[in-house]
């Protein structure tokens, strides 16, 4: 059964298993990576756009425009908070489904070093590490990446596309397949397959006559 310090432990062996220095907080967080150029949106730029909508990087710029979404439905998607538990969170994204899970959600954005062969538990370490305090957001896990991640549109070896998990929420093309469109889903996705299990009523033993 799961604890709160094995839930602890299994996130830091996330971390450990990227084999890179890892340090929560990269402050690259999104490297816009189409063919041989690379644009990238700092976190700070991301913090002042989540605090007061100033866009004050072009690459996040264009990111928003083609997410499918305004600038101020992504600042709210984005910094939305939902509650969780770090026992189901971690519960989930460390079982086989989990694990199909994060592979699909890392379609086209992962670490911009290692790339896919540390994708899972990148993005693993930083949702867990975000739901310790019970809740969770896109802005919460995006502060959390361990490491630069890159969205990748490289010459037909990854075309930019991300999964977005709930395809029957999102309306045309740009809100299914965006990585801002992809952040603004994710955390409610994680809350939704995080849900631990009722516990099983106890059997009650039949009470003894008296005679």
């Amino acid at each position: 059964m799961f604890s709160r310090l094995a839930a602890g432990l299994l996130a830091g062996a996330s971390l450990a298993a990227l084999a890179v220095p890892a340090e929560a907080g990269t402050s690259r967080p999104v490297r816009w990576n189409t063919g041989g150029a690379v644009w990238t949106t700092t976190s700070s730029e991301f913090k002042t756009f989540f605090s007061n909508g100033y866009i004050t990087d072009r690459a996040l710029s264009s990111g928003i425009s083609s997410s499918g979404w305004t600038a101020e439905e992504i600042q709210e998607g984005m910094t939305k908070t939902y509650v969780v538990d770090i026992i189901g969170v971690s519960h989930f994204l460390y079982s086989d489904d989990g694990v199909r899970f994060l592979k699909d959600q890392t379609r086209s954005y992962f670490p911009y070093w290692k790339m896919k062969s540390t994708s899972v538990v990148a993005l693993r370490s930083a949702i867990i590490a975000d739901s310790i305090d019970g809740a969770i957001s896109s802005a919460g896990i995006m502060a959390e990446l361990p490491v630069d991640f890159r969205l990748a549109d490289t010459c037909g070896t990854f075309d930019g596309i991300q999964n977005v998990c709930a395809p029957n929420h999102c309306q045309g093309e740009a809100q299914c397949t965006s990585l801002l469109s992809w952040f603004v889903f994710l955390p409610a996705c994680v809350q939704a397959n995080s849900g631990l299990p009722e516990p099983a009523p106890r059997a009650v033993a039949p009470a003894r006559p008296l005679w």
